[in-house]
């Protein structure tokens, strides 16, 4: 394991035993968090955007304000649904993070998981789609995207400003943007897919099968799949590989009594339709968080590991989970601290 980092779901609610009883604790806690980890040596701060949710929603200003006072970890999302999103605007807006992070950032983005609203990206303006989950509009809008963070012309120009044909492209332009996009993957398919257009994986906290086959094994295999057709389209840019896990260090009592003898497996579900599997969650003494890791497949084929926290028990909190991982447990993974900033990806070949 070359890095680790927390993965946020910003939720916020008036409820008993809630720190972050409106939007306004919710983020201000992420900066104060994502400050936190940097000072500890930890990879990445990554957030996950949810819309018509009380959730994390705008993940640009947020990530722009932990870049502005950190030194050396990653920001991102995981993931950010580009269903909703204007792909020239989102282009210009991570071009202008990328630049003010200096290259520090790992934006997931992907068609977006299931939501309150119905159809709510045509709330947004974005209609059209012919798929009744969105799929189509999203691989529209990231096409789009990708061009756009290229420096490929875009718009027409003015003729009476530039030769005719001329095409503007979006500004402003961060050279090598593209090779900090990440897409999230619930299948095998869309590994595969983006494998072939050399983009970054991050593999889905769950997948669309359900085998009997435990849900890290199928996670190795889109892994494993991914960096296949990684290899076969001739990318040789190191890519890089996140899995998420629920991971909490019982340290103290107070681990004990939020995690402690918890006994958990892989679940089955249905989302979308789909017969799906979800990973379990890891609660336990260090030692043995160390072996039922190292017996998880996917977490050592991955390069990054992405610890979903409990937002709503406050920065300080999820600060000592994050502190307890990296003292107790990810140096026995081959964890370093963090002192020169993002890592590169697994070697291809």
């Amino acid at each position: 394991m070359k890095a680790f980092g927390f993965l946020s779901f910003g939720h916020y609610a008036q409820v008993r035993g809630s720190q972050t009883g409106s939007a306004a604790d919710m983020i201000r806690q992420a900066v104060d968090l994502g400050v936190g980890a940097d000072e500890l040596g930890v990879n990445g701060a990554y957030f996950r955007v949810h819309h018509f949710a009380p959730q994390q929603a705008a993940p640009v200003p947020l990530l722009s304000a932990i870049a502005a006072r950190t030194a050396r970890i990653e920001v991102g999302t995981g993931v950010i649904d580009m269903r909703y999103e204007n792909p020239l605007y989102l282009a210009e807006e991570l071009a202008a993070l990328d630049i003010i992070s200096a290259g520090r950032i790992a934006i997931g983005v992907s068609r977006g998981s299931p939501e309150p609203a119905l159809r709510g990206y045509e709330a947004f303006g974005y209609t059209g789609a012919q798929d009744p989950r969105g799929a189509d509009l999203a691989r529209a809008h990231f096409e789009l995207f990708l061009k756009a963070i290229d420096g490929e012309g875009i718009a027409p120009a003015d003729p009476r400003q530039a030769p005719p044909g001329t095409l503007l492209p979006v500004e402003p332009h961060s050279p090598g943007l593209r090779e900090r996009i990440w897409w999230g993957s619930g299948t095998r398919a869309t590994a595969e897919w983006t494998g072939r257009l050399g983009l970054n994986l991050m593999s889905s906290t769950l997948l669309t099968e359900a085998t009997g086959v435990p849900f890290h094994e199928l996670q190795r295999d889109q892994i494993d799949a991914y960096r296949a057709a990684y290899r076969e389209a001739g990318h040789t840019r190191p890519p890089r590989v996140s899995v998420s896990r629920s991971i909490f260090p019982i340290v103290n009592s107070k681990d004990a009594m939020y995690f402690g003898r918890r006994t958990d497996s892989d679940q089955i579900g249905i989302i979308d339709g789909f017969q799906s599997t979800f990973g379990k969650t890891y609660a336990a003494e260090p030692d043995e968080l160390v072996e039922q890791l190292r017996a998880d497949s996917a977490v050592m084929a991955a390069d990054t590991v992405m610890l979903t926290i409990p937002n709503q028990l406050g920065a300080e909190y999820n600060l000592h989970i994050l502190e307890a991982f990296a003292e107790h447990v990810a140096p026995e993974l081959g964890w370093k601290p963090n002192t020169e900033g993002p890592v590169a990806g697994d070697p291809v070949g």
